[in-house]
């Protein structure tokens, strides 16, 4: 693993788990770790994303995560469990593969990574706790539009979501079908309250009460 391989990891115990694998490439749409697999090794992002779910018999799914470079997936491998949820590559993905053993040998030998091991694991039990509460408590409304306010920027003097996501992508995050998805979008746009063009959704104003 060489310096240019972890330019993009700018956390030291993300730097030092990465350092402890070997690298691997896999191309876009790639499932590499599978719901229900027996959790062996540990991965950390050194670029690309990738796409963190969880699915049903029926091939529906719901997104749990998207990460990106710096950001470890599989961390509770330590405990040789199954996997909780599948992964797959949504570009390009370069990674750095931490075989068990060497993920437990980096948290009983170094105190500090394992308190920063620790502190991400607490960091994505709130996105969860936070996600599940959404899903439970919101309607897909309100679910739409807290994804679209989480994933806004500032440009050109206007706020635009960050990524362009297909009706159907959103529909995977907030836990919904593409048909409700496709009527809370019409509603916000007939609101006024979001523009779309060649899938660059906008925020143009807060909506009104649904």
């Amino acid at each position: 693993m060489t310096e240019a391989d972890l330019a993009r990891v700018t956390d030291p115990g993300m730097r030092l788990l990465a350092s402890l694998g070997w690298l691997q490439r896999m191309p876009p749409q790639t499932v590499f770790i599978n719901e229900g697999e027996t959790a062996d090794s540990a991965y950390v992002i050194l670029s690309g994303r990738v796409k963190v779910f969880a699915s049903d018999p029926q091939g529906r799914e719901i997104v749990l995560n998207i990460c990106g470079a710096g950001e470890c997936i599989g961390d509770m491998a330590l405990d040789g469990g199954p996997r909780s949820a599948s992964v797959m590559t949504l570009d390009r993905v370069t990674c750095a593969l931490v075989p068990h053993d060497a993920l437990r040998k980096a948290v009983t030998g170094d105190p500090d990574f394992a308190m920063r091991l620790i502190t991400t694991l607490i960091r994505r039990n709130r996105i969860a706790t936070s996600k599940i509460k959404g899903l439970a408590l919101q309607g897909v409304r309100e679910r739409v539009l807290a994804l679209l306010q989480g994933l806004a920027v500032e440009r050109d003097g206007g706020r635009i979501v960050g990524e362009r996501l297909s009706q159907q992508e959103i529909a995977q995050r907030v836990g919904a079908s593409r048909d409700m998805v496709r009527r809370v979008f019409q509603e916000l746009q007939a609101d006024g309250a979001i523009g779309i063009e060649r899938r660059q959704i906008t925020l143009l104003r807060p909506p009104s009460a649904g």
